[in-house]
């Protein structure tokens, strides 16, 4: 990796979102909790959600993970308080989209992925980046199947 494809992977927007994750207190007593752990880096993702009438209502996450990852939660919690499970697993499907096929930015309200596009030639990479979103749809459809949501 060249010194200016890594300036360009980790951006100052990429940084800021990092030092600033929203939602990171766990909650006391979580409907659903999912932990999950990207095997190529070990970046570690631990969601807590609860959920009313069939949307996110508290979310805490407990973030382990490179900027990538770290900015790639951050995003999520900027905008999870109110999503439908269909919402989080869209989201998550745009954004492989986006990084594996070159497709577009996920849609509005997670259009703030866009970020992240530098890092679609770092496949190494896309796996911290999909931590939070794969334990956060992973969380809520736990909560479908067991009809706490």
């Amino acid at each position: 990796m060249a010194d200016t494809d890594l300036i360009k992977l980790y951006s100052g927007r990429i940084l800021e979102l990092a030092a600033d994750i929203p939602l990171t207190d766990a909650l006391e007593a979580p409907q659903a909790s999912v932990k999950k752990r990207s095997p190529q880096c070990g970046s570690t993702v631990t969601v807590g959600i609860s959920m009313r009438d069939g949307r996110v209502s508290e979310f805490g996450q407990d973030v382990k993970a490179c900027a990538l990852g770290q900015a790639s939660a951050s995003i999520l919690a900027s905008q999870v308080i109110g999503r439908t499970t269909s919402e989080i697993t869209e989201a998550r499907a745009q954004l492989i989209e986006m990084l594996k096929n070159n497709g577009p930015v996920p849609q509005a309200p997670f259009d703030g992925f866009e970020v992240l596009i530098p890092a679609r030639d770092f496949k190494n990479r896309h796996a911290s980046i999909l931590l939070a979103l794969d334990a956060t749809a992973e969380a809520m459809k736990t909560l479908e199947h067991s009809d706490c949501a």
